[in-house]
């Protein structure tokens, strides 16, 4: 009879592979993709860089879990903002400073996510990521249009715009620790973006 892992066994490996992910995430963060060594990330768990294998097959499907899982939640905090309470380019704008403001609250990760060079596995998770992001704006986009509030436009070239704008301007930013004039960068940004749709930016 093959050997079945108990309940318990099961919850500890999946506490111990949560574990792994959040410190490999702390690791990125800090150092980004290409020195998150495996025994980079297995010394800031506190395991043997062997023992990583027992969760991942390689330090490539570690680093797609990590990204998958960080970009993710930025996917849902953008689309809960996006799907909330105000008119289509009230919550444009709010969402533009969401992104950005969370992104510049933790650049090392932010800058991870847009920009860093990483291994083609993670890129390919960039691009469908990216996908993720045009849906969300070009929904907001068409909203708007619908309500008279932005003028007539293919809402996804828009979305398109809105997702290439809004990593380009934050990329430098991100890759400093300059933490100066964050608001005015915020206004700007935002401004900027209400702008490319055909909006007028809001106080």
């Amino acid at each position: 009879m093959a050997y079945r892992k108990t309940p318990a066994e099961i919850r500890r490996l999946e506490a111990a592979r949560e574990h792994l992910i959040a410190c490999a995430t702390s690791v990125v963060a800090e150092v980004g993709w290409s020195q998150a060594s495996v025994t980079a990330v297995a010394d800031s768990a506190g395991i043997a860089a062997g023992s990583v294998y027992q969760h991942f097959p390689s330090k490539a499907a570690l680093a797609v879990e990590v990204f998958r899982r960080a970009a993710g939640r930025e996917v849902e905090v953008l689309g809960e903002v996006l799907h909330g309470p105000g008119d289509p380019v009230e919550r444009l704008g709010r969402g533009v400073e969401v992104f950005a403001r969370r992104a510049l609250e933790n650049r090392g990760l932010a800058y991870a996510l847009l920009a860093a060079p990483a291994e083609p596995a993670v890129g390919a998770e960039r691009l469908d990521f990216r996908r993720r992001y045009r849906t969300l704006w070009a929904e907001v986009v068409r909203e708007g249009i619908a309500e008279g509030l932005l003028p007539a436009q293919d809402g996804e070239i828009t979305a398109a715009a809105l997702t290439g704008a809004i990593g380009e301007i934050l990329v430098d930013p991100l890759g400093t620790a300059d933490e100066k004039a964050t608001d005015e960068l915020l206004t700007e940004l935002t401004a900027t973006a209400l702008r490319c749709a055909g909006a007028t930016p809001t106080d």
